[in-house]
């Protein structure tokens, strides 16, 4: 699974650990370089979210062609299943890998306690893109290795059986098509992932796609009522109210899968999934492991126009850091330097390289080739927006306000779509005013 709000209000978490204070224990600043690749040396393990790459043996044949530049570096890796809960129980010691993907939750500002300095803002961020969200007093501590899109991974050939061959243009020729496709095809036109639940919080990430607004997010800090008619909000969550009050997905919510979700969208069998574009590479190994066309699997933008334009949310993923207590600070960054610039990880994952200059993915081609406006959110006013946001007790990056949505939807629950959203709004009007005033 990838990616979250989290990773935008990361600035605003605090995590209590053992190492407090760590930023003047003697620890050294100086940024940590790559070294010559005839010299640098030493034994890494590099923690990662990618089980899965760890098991089929991925990220081994990555070593092994990073080890003909540096010989003299071995490089093993850990894969953790819940990587958030671990990975932060871990950094209340030293012991955390030499490499880590940045947790989400851990405040910006302690990224000093516990990564090293990877160079300076200004001359990183001519090389990267994202560099800002791990920017402290000038320094970055992480370096992302991907940018994702936000949208609808769907299945073209389903959309075309149901006569459907261009992109909606609006909520409700998007709700019109996913009734097309429910007469014509024998596919579930959206399936909501309820069960695992985590998918139903990627449409957070499309915050600031139905504006076309790169400031929606920090708009957030100054608006009353976000799920009222006219707010990216009241567009995300209305579409999929929508789509589950009128019966166009899975019959029974509490029964889904996210891995047998993947199967499922490969054989034609789903219509389509709002996530980020890193899932597209996981639906086309699907398809094809399932006898169908990888190129089946394409990737749409939210269906809202502005000025004629779609517009699609772009964000980083992960941040990769080296642990500032690592004995083999310059062999760890030259692991990331290679991973980031020469493995062809991006790529290979139909992702936007953070490598300035890199062409899209071929799965994000349609976006360019159509005009699509790639819009990063500006973290000005992420702070307040998470004080509110928290002290509001919705949780935009949680699944529980868009499962009781669903459950709403389906007549699992009392209400109405009218009902719930004023409710949220009065929850973060409430809120609001308390952390604003």
């Amino acid at each position: 699974m990838r990616r979250g709000w989290a990773a935008v209000v990361a600035a605003t978490a605090v995590m209590a650990t053992a190492c407090t204070g760590q930023g003047g224990s003697g620890l050294s600043s100086a940024a940590v370089t790559g070294g010559d690749p005839d010299k640098v040396s030493g034994d890494i393990t590099v923690l990662t979210n990618r089980t899965d790459q760890v098991s089929d043996g991925t990220l081994k044949k990555y070593a092994a062609q990073f080890n003909k530049v540096h010989p003299r570096v071995r490089v093993t890796f850990e894969g953790i299943t819940d990587y958030e809960g671990e990975t932060r129980i871990r950094m209340n010691t030293e012991n955390y890998g030499d490499v880590l993907l940045i947790p989400d939750n851990l405040a910006l500002g302690r990224y000093p306690a516990y990564f090293a300095p990877l160079g300076d803002a200004t001359d990183l961020s001519a090389q990267f893109d994202f560099t800002e969200y791990a920017t402290v007093g000038g320094q970055v501590y992480g370096l992302a290795n991907i940018g994702i899109a936000t949208g609808f991974v769907y299945n073209k050939a389903v959309w075309k059986q149901a006569g459907v061959t261009d992109w909606p243009t609006d909520p409700q020729q998007f709700i019109d098509d996913l009734k097309a496709i429910k007469a014509r095809t024998g596919a579930t036109p959206y399936y909501t992932n309820y069960k695992d639940a985590w998918p139903l919080q990627q449409w957070s990430d499309g915050i600031g796609g139905p504006s076309c607004d790169n400031t929606a997010k920090d708009a957030l800090a100054a608006t009353a009522e976000p799920w009222s008619p006219g707010q990216d909000l009241y567009a995300i969550d209305g579409l999929l109210y929508s789509a589950v009050h009128q019966r166009l997905t899975e019959a029974d919510p509490t029964t889904t899968n996210w891995e047998k979700s993947k199967t499922l969208m490969g054989e034609g069998r789903i219509g389509a999934m709002f996530l980020g574009s890193w899932a597209v590479a996981q639906m086309q190994s699907a398809a094809k492991a399932a006898g169908h066309s990888p190129d089946d699997i394409g990737f749409m933008p939210f269906p809202s126009q502005r000025d004629g334009h779609y517009c699609t949310v772009v964000q980083p993923d992960y941040k990769y850091a080296v642990n500032v207590h690592s004995r083999h600070k310059d062999a760890a960054r030259a692991w990331i330097d290679w991973y980031l610039t020469k493995s062809g990880s991006a790529r290979a994952e139909q992702a936007i390289s953070t490598v300035r200059g890199t062409p899209l993915p071929a799965a994000l081609q349609p976006f360019e080739e159509r005009g699509v406006r790639m819009v990063s959110q500006t973290q000005d006013r992420a702070a307040t927006v998470s004080r509110i946001e928290k002290s509001a007790e919705i949780g935009l990056d949680t699944p529980d306000y868009r499962q009781k949505l669903v459950d709403i939807a389906r007549g699992a629950a009392p209400g109405d779509q009218r009902g719930y959203f004023a409710d949220l709004n009065r929850k973060w009007s409430d809120a609001q005013r308390t952390v604003v005033g």
